[in-house]
């Protein structure tokens, strides 16, 4: 029984040894891994001198081609078809009757109101001779006249009529495909057809409200698309006075003469469109801009440490970035490894440009 307890107690005495000796042994190699007081080392990095230089400032966005004029062709009145002139796709030119709608019963009313004016022409007239003779009262002439000047009216009525059951082309342009067929019955809500004039065509974009200031009338723009490989030229006509509030985009119209009519409307573009050039604009690379809660910002050097600077930039190249406040000419502005940059982190500055 002694010899069991004293067994014990040896094993718990070498437990107890182990322990304290691995204590130890942590606290030897946490020291050893523990910096030594001093300054820290100063990373290599990139940076290049600031310096003003002019900017011929553009941006590129997104457009729509437009025709210059366009129409959904209805009829004013209902009715059914009588006659079409009009070819698909032809080119027809202003006031070129395009379809005729059937117009028998207003003919039929028409030459019923010349009669009945006719006839109303030659009662004022005989009231008017008997009202000078005072054989008829101011009345009885007046009634007489009325009647006259009331069937006068039916007429231009129903010869109004009659014109609306005309359509004709509101502008010279082509026909697209023919919506309705020879017979059929029309009302001012069935589409004929589309009217195109794409003689010249209407480029129309927005831009942000930042630019709004920027852009003036007879601006002269540059636009592409997929379909064709050579580039064309607009004039800016035509600028909506107010911003959209929802978008905060500004709405644009631009327009460029085709004669061969080669741009079709509708088609998407890219524009290129020049802003008020910069005499004065530090260009920085976009490696060195890190964007922040509040805007952007980067790091400058000032005696030997990086120091974070706030910046306020308005547009962008391929590769640079172009700063309008926060920094000044001759500023040493660091473009490498500045994710890893603390504010006050020492730096050794290699001026690559």
């Amino acid at each position: 029984m002694k010899f069991k307890s004293l067994l014990w107690v040896i094993s718990l005495l070498v437990l107890i040894s182990l322990i304290g000796y691995r204590v130890y042994t942590n606290q030897q190699k946490n020291q050893t891994n523990q910096p030594k007081n001093g300054p820290k080392p100063a990373i290599t990095v990139q940076g290049f001198i600031a310096k003003f230089q002019p900017f011929d400032q553009s941006i590129q966005i997104n457009g729509t081609l437009e025709a210059n004029e366009m129409v959904d062709l209805r009829t004013e009145v209902s009715g059914i078809v009588d006659q079409i002139y009009f070819q698909e796709g032809q080119r027809v030119t202003k006031g070129q009757l395009l379809l005729k709608i059937n117009d028998r019963d207003l003919r039929a009313q028409l030459a019923q109101a010349i009669s009945r004016e006719t006839l109303t022409k030659e009662n004022e007239r005989r009231a008017k001779l008997l009202l000078q003779k005072e054989a008829i009262s101011q009345e009885e002439y007046d009634i007489a006249y009325a009647e006259w000047v009331t069937s006068t009216s039916q007429i231009d009525f129903i010869q109004a009529q009659l014109a609306k059951t005309k359509v004709v082309a509101p502008f010279s342009g082509t026909i697209g495909l023919r919506q309705v067929s020879k017979g059929a019955y029309l009302t001012p809500t069935t589409s004929i057809g589309n009217l195109v004039d794409n003689t010249k065509i209407k480029v129309s974009f927005s831009i942000p409200e930042k630019y709004a200031n920027q852009l003036n009338t007879n601006t002269e723009i540059t636009f592409s698309n997929k379909a064709q490989s050579n580039d064309f030229t607009a004039k800016v006509y035509a600028i909506e006075p107010m911003v959209d509030a929802n978008t905060r985009t500004l709405q644009i119209r631009a327009i460029c003469n085709q004669p061969d009519s080669s741009l079709i409307p509708g088609t998407f573009v890219q524009i290129q469109l020049p802003l008020q050039d910069i005499p004065n604009a530090i260009l920085v690379p976009t490696e060195a801009i890190i964007p922040i809660q509040n805007g952007k910002k980067l790091f400058l050097v000032k005696n030997g440490v990086a120091q974070d600077q706030i910046v306020e930039t308005i547009n962008r190249t391929d590769k640079d970035v172009i700063v309008v406040s926060g920094i000044k000419e001759k500023d040493t502005i660091l473009i490498s490894g500045v994710m890893s940059l603390r504010n006050g982190s020492p730096v050794q500055v290699k001026i690559v440009r």
